[in-house]
């Protein structure tokens, strides 16, 4: 049998990239008959920047992904940190469209081998402050939905049952960043102690990176594939899925504007749109700076199988 095929096309999502608004897939997949309505919806933090998230889907699998930009890193990537995040979710989700048996941690390290392989020649890969990104995947067969969590974004997955979703995570990196800032805490915000010890504590999160006992991100190193975190649920047990950038996840964590539960109940009813929507007033509001946004939300069901 043939595997039905349905994608954003590349000028929906470049709207959605720029302006926040929602872009909706409806992917069948005759293979494992499952159908799967994604709803994807992301916003640049900083106007007239490019936004270094990326997001999309694929018969029966989502990929979303948060660029990390770093000041001064165009001097080591000429392609910067955005052109790394939709070459590597573009490559992503190439893989995936194949389905096979292939598992997640391999798609990724395949990926991460392939775009390293095409500006290693060009650009200082090997500097920590170099293009990188945080992972998260989510694949569905008949059975079962497969994950992997790689840095801090997250993912909700609804249950069945109504009870709170379970919620997966990464937690490597916010340990990390919480150990270094540790050195800060005491020092007046402005003066040169503070600045001597920022300027440390950022150097130490970077030697950090990629690295035993520390965190790791998609970056040149295939081998880092190796440290996601990875899982399965049940797919007869699963309603609904929410994959979300660490710019949305401020809503729970600092903002203390929803919680998991009520974040997934907002996808459902008003959509990704409406998520970032409230995430931005309120950064307004407290004038706080903003991060890139993504959020993708799909809901999961089975096809009867024809006669």
């Amino acid at each position: 049998m043939r595997r039905q095929r349905r994608k954003v096309s590349a000028c929906g999502a470049e709207r959605a990239r720029t302006t926040g608004r929602t872009a909706s897939v409806l992917i069948i997949d005759t293979v494992s008959h499952i159908s799967m309505l994604a709803a994807m919806a992301t916003s640049a933090g900083h106007p007239g920047r490019v936004n270094e998230d990326f997001v999309g889907a694929v018969p029966g699998a989502v990929v979303l992904l948060d660029g990390a930009g770093i000041p001064g890193a165009e001097s080591l990537c000429r392609h910067g940190v955005a052109w790394y995040t939709h070459r590597l979710g573009g490559t992503l989700l190439g893989r995936l469209s194949r389905g096979g048996a292939q598992s997640l941690v391999s798609v990724l390290a395949d990926a991460i081998d392939q775009v390293a392989g095409e500006h290693r020649s060009t650009c200082d890969l090997a500097d920590p402050s170099s293009p990188q990104a945080t992972v998260a995947l989510l694949r569905v067969d008949s059975e079962r939905a497969d994950y992997l969590m790689l840095a801090d974004s997250h993912l909700l997955l609804g249950a069945t049952t109504g009870e709170c979703p379970k919620v997966v995570t990464d937690v490597r990196e916010v340990a990390v960043r919480r150990e270094c800032t540790a050195r800060l805490e005491g020092l007046e915000a402005g003066s040169r102690d503070h600045q001597v010890a920022l300027d440390a504590c950022k150097q130490e999160f970077r030697s950090r990176r990629n690295q035993p006992g520390g965190y790791w991100i998609a970056k040149d190193d295939p081998q880092a594939a190796e440290e996601a975190v990875t899982g399965a649920v049940p797919l007869a047990g699963l309603t609904d899925v929410a994959l979300l950038s660490n710019g949305v996840t401020r809503l729970v964590d600092p903002y203390g504007l929803a919680t998991w539960s009520t974040l997934l109940d907002r996808c459902r009813t008003d959509g990704p749109g409406a998520v970032l929507e409230e995430l931005r007033r309120h950064e307004a509001d407290i004038s706080e700076p903003s991060d890139d946004a993504t959020v993708a939300y799909s809901t999961l069901r089975q096809v009867p199988t024809p006669v």
